[in-house]
């Protein structure tokens, strides 16, 4: 103990003073030896005081022992937080700016280090398992530990924890602890862990990485943050960029509508700090990612949406029509704006109606246009407002058409500035940057739109007073021929280049001033500096496009005596190498590498994206055009003939089959909907059926119930017959005998009427089958009458029976023998089978209503008279089916009458049981010859009742 004392600065020993490697020597192995933790603990404690100032010693002896107190003494924090401290200053390599005499070996000796300490992959996974240790003093060493081999060996180390179990979730923890400290340096670890690996970066988003980093983000004041914000904005690029599984996951998850509140300014904008400057500067990095144009373009396309629903985009618009906002927000905030309108028609058209707040207000195209002509604005600044104007009109025919018609004489406005005039005052202003500016803007506004080209060459400019204007196309041709600076007849030759492609009217008006071809040919065929090369290749590719899209209308100028031009003046090998100049240039290839035009000097603004583009598809079928025959012109203009008709029917047959196809959309939309219509009838039909069926349910119990009450009712009469009456009874009950005879007779004659009823029901059915056949209209006519005729007979049929079944309820009441009977139910039986009558009976007219519509139909158009005809029969047969369904209707109406003339039957029974009572009693009644006559003519009565019955059901 004494030797650590004087190694952590105690008491000397006598003697010398040891030497630094001795020292850690024998520290190595005290930690190796001492079986004391204490021992142990103050060994690691002295390492680590060395550790700065004698690195490579510690690293080289003490590795293996630090190793070793990790594995075996974890019961242990502190001793554990001595060790990974000494690994952290081993690795880090930090020199000690106070001690003058330090030396460093080399750079690289951090590296080797931790190379030597991940050998073993165990270590990696031990280091893992360590963070899950919440003290302090070994989670915070640990962190630091990890993230600085992630520095120096970040791919294998990404490997190792990739395949460990739990690894990444382990990292992901350190963004909860309530530490600032850790978690701080926790995504310093997690940034380092997820640069260029798309598996861990996966992993980390799907650990809720996004919800827990914008939580940071609004608890640190979002834009107002300090460096955490900057951290979590680092961390989020990384997961982002070049990652479109994140990205997907990132709009799905709605965290861009958090974005919103990030890029909310106000009104005072001065005095920005520098943290918040770079953080307001990371984020719309962090957009620009989500919309890059590298990215997949349905992907773009959703952010894009998402931008705008969320009202992202009008926020954006507000800082770039803000005032004071710092220069280079201004300028990331313009190619933010830009590549989130790029290809999005909604989002073009929105930043189209943006108008920035000046007296009076102005377009905000007009205001970024006047920044990007005035040489006074910084060259990035006019540099960004080029791309936002490039991306504008990318895919937007629509905008492209409102900037050529500004150019156009009948819609110039002398009082407002517009930006064809502003393109215009650019494209021929002293300023070569500003020339070129504007004449790729131009050009964009050109860009794959025929269109516009031909409308473009309508503009005319006035060049000077009392000179007649001359057209904007032969001014661009002027002043290329006057030998301005290389900047811009770059400009001005890339903008005639596309505007002269795929529109032959506008090769032959070019081709029409006869100094254009002259011009070309010398600038060609000249032997100049290398400085000049470009402008010789730019005019090689303006001279074949004149060749290639040649409509041969000039006869001075035809495509063959072009060629033969070239080959007298230049020489055809001649030509191709000078129109290789092009894409052998240096500029040419980082231009062609991104749309977003960066240059890093105005001196190296040559190129355009879009251009090297069509210079990349026009130099092969140029340098075909030179070299082919007349006759191979002749074949090749054949072909493009019939390419050009074939189109047209292709064309044609589109149009066709798109028509057709908006109709059978219709007609789908349509059989949807009488689907449903057909589906509702049918449950409702099932409804109804099954309502039916549950009343004659009803009815068939209430006949039984009736039947029981009958039989009843005889019972109790029978055992009054035993009991006796009093003589006032008796003479009541003659009275009512009188009444009941009254009352047969009565039903006698209602049922001779129904029977008559039915036989001229009958008749007229077997009448109108027969006459069917003389037409459909008497058949309608007599069916009508027929139903007519039923459902007044069925009423008073309704109406005779509810009235008999009163009288004998009220017979059955007037006894008032032993007990009440029960009131029959056969009134709402046939009440109920009236109402089914009736239902059919409305059914059969809505028939043969639209039976009347049919035959109306049949008269008004005779030209379909046998078609109409097929439509009559079988509307013919329906009703013969129907007619079928009345006569099953009536056959249950006769089964009704039937149950009545059994109860009529019961009656007769009844009277003469009360006639043979009164006899007994010894009342004066008729003789007993009288008796038997009247009994026997009430048996031939019913006989003749049933008769009729049976007459009626033949």
């Amino acid at each position: 103990m004494n030797f650590l004392r004087g190694v952590m600065g105690g008491q000397q020993t006598s003697g010398a003073q040891q030497s630094g490697t001795q020292t850690i020597q024998k520290l190595c192995d005290r930690v190796a030896s001492a079986t004391l933790l204490d021992d142990r603990r103050d060994a690691v404690r002295a390492l680590k005081s060395l550790s700065k100032k004698y690195c490579f010693e510690v690293a080289t002896q003490a590795m293996d022992h630090l190793i070793n107190v990790l594995q075996t003494d974890r019961s242990d924090s502190e001793i554990i937080g001595y060790a990974l401290d000494t690994l952290y200053n081993i690795m880090s390599n930090e020199a000690d700016e106070t001690d003058e005499n330090q030396q460093i070996a080399s750079d690289d000796l951090g590296v080797q280090f931790s190379e030597t300490f991940i050998k073993q992959q165990d270590n990696i996974t031990l280091l893992l398992s360590l963070l899950e240790e919440f003290d302090f003093h070994v989670r915070w060493p640990g962190v630091k530990l990890l993230t600085t081999l992630l520095k120096h060996q970040s791919t294998q180390v990404q490997q190792i924890v990739l395949v460990s179990p739990m690894g990444v979730s382990r990292l992901m923890d350190l963004l909860d602890d309530s530490r600032e400290v850790i978690r701080n340096d926790g995504l310093l670890l997690l940034q380092q862990l997820t640069k260029s690996n798309a598996a861990i970066q996966k992993i980390v988003a799907f650990e809720n990485a996004f919800e827990r980093l914008l939580d940071i983000i609004t608890e640190e004041g979002n834009g107002d943050g300090g460096i955490v914000v900057e951290d979590c904005l680092l961390l989020l690029q990384n997961l982002l960029k070049y990652n479109n599984s994140n990205q997907n996951f990132f709009k799905e998850g709605s965290y861009i509508q958090r974005m919103k509140p990030w890029f909310e300014v106000g009104d005072d904008n001065s005095g920005w700090s520098a943290q918040k400057v770079t953080n307001l500067h990371l984020m719309l990095q962090l957009v620009r990612v989500l919309v890059s144009p590298v990215n997949p373009p349905g992907a773009t396309s959703s952010c894009q949406k998402s931008m705008f629903q969320c009202g992202l985009l009008q926020q954006l618009c507000i800082i770039l029509m803000a005032t004071g906002v710092p220069a280079d927000i201004l300028t990331e905030t313009i190619n933010t704006v830009s590549e989130v309108i790029r290809g999005s028609q909604v989002n073009q058209d929105y930043f189209a109606s943006v108008n920035a707040p000046s007296n009076p207000p102005r377009p905000a195209i007009v205001v970024l246009l006047m920044s990007m002509v005035n040489e006074r604005q910084p060259f990035v600044l006019r540099c960004a407002v080029l791309y936002c104007f490039q991306c504008f009109l990318y895919k937007n025919q629509k905008g492209q058409g409102e900037i050529v018609a500004t150019l156009l004489p009948s819609t110039i406005d002398a009082n407002a500035l517009s930006a064809g005039q502003l393109l215009c005052g650019g494209l021929f202003s002293t300023d070569s940057l500003s020339n070129w500016c504007a004449a790729v803007a131009l050009a964009h506004a050109l860009l794959d739109n025929a269109t516009q080209k031909e409308q473009l060459l309508r503009v005319q400019l006035a060049t000077s007073i009392g000179n007649p204007p001359v057209s904007l196309l032969q001014q661009c041709t002027n002043i290329l021929s006057q030998g301005s600076k290389v900047q811009t007849r770059v400009g001005l030759l890339m903008l005639l280049c596309t505007w002269l492609t795929n529109c032959p009217i506008a090769v032959t008006h070019f081709l029409h001033n006869a100094a254009n071809v002259p011009f070309l040919t010398a600038q060609i065929s000249e032997n100049l500096g290398e400085e000049e090369h470009l402008v010789q290749g730019m005019c090689a590719l303006l001279l074949g496009i004149c060749i290639y899209y040649n409509d041969n209308s000039l006869e001075n100028n035809t495509k063959d005596k072009l060629k033969q031009l070239i080959e007298k003046r230049i020489g055809k090998e001649n030509f191709t190498e000078k129109l290789g100049f092009i894409t052998k240039h240096e500029f040419y290839s980082k231009a062609a590498q991104k749309p977003q035009p960066i240059f890093s000097s105005p001196d190296h603004m040559l190129f355009d994206h879009e251009f090297t583009k069509l210079v990349k598809e026009l130099e092969v079928v140029i340098t075909k055009a030179i070299y082919k025959s007349s006759e191979e012109d002749k074949k090749e203009e054949e072909v493009k003939k019939s390419l050009e008709q074939h189109d047209n029917i292709v064309s044609h047959y589109k149009n066709i089959i798109r028509e057709q196809d908006i109709q059978i959309e219709e007609l789908k939309q349509n059989i949807a909907s009488l689907q449903t219509t057909n589906e509702q009838n049918q449950s409702t039909m099932s409804l109804q059926l099954g309502q039916i069926q549950q009343h004659k349910d009803q009815y068939n119990l209430l006949k039984v119930q009736l039947g029981k009450d009958s039989q009843h009712h005889s019972s109790q009469i029978s055992c009054a017959q035993l009991n006796g009456f009093q003589p006032e009874e008796v003479s009541r009950l003659k009275e009512e005998i009188e009444e009941l005879k009254k009352q047969q007779d009565i039903l006698q004659g209602e049922l001779s009427e129904k029977n008559v009823f039915i036989e001229s029901l009958q008749q007229s059915r077997v009448d109108g089958q027969t006459d069917q056949t003389t037409g459909v209209s008497e058949k309608s006519a007599e069916l009508q009458k027929e139903l007519e005729t039923l459902r007044s007979q069925l009423h008073v049929q309704s109406t005779e029976i509810n009235r008999l079944q009163a009288e004998r309820m009220e017979l059955l009441q007037k006894t008032e023998i032993t007990g009440s009977l029960p009131a029959s139910d056969s009134p709402s039986v046939n009440s109920q089978s009236d109402t089914k009558m009736e239902q059919k009976v409305a059914q059969l007219l809505k028939e043969t209503a639209s039976l009347k519509e049919e035959l109306k139909n049949q008269y008004e158009d005779k030209s379909s008279l046998k078609q109409q005809l097929d439509t009559a029969q079988s509307t013919a047969a329906i009703l013969q089916d129907e007619t079928e369904k009345l006569k099953q209707e009536l056959a249950e109406s006769k089964k009704e009458q039937d149950d009545l003339l059994v109860l009529l039957a019961d009656q007769d029974q009844k009277i003469f049981g009360l006639k043979k009572k009164l006899k007994e009693l010894g009342e004066p009644v008729e003789d007993e010859d009288d008796l038997e006559s009247g009994d026997a003519g009430d048996e031939d009565d019913l006989d003749d009742d049933g008769d009729d019955d049976e007459d009626l059901r033949d």
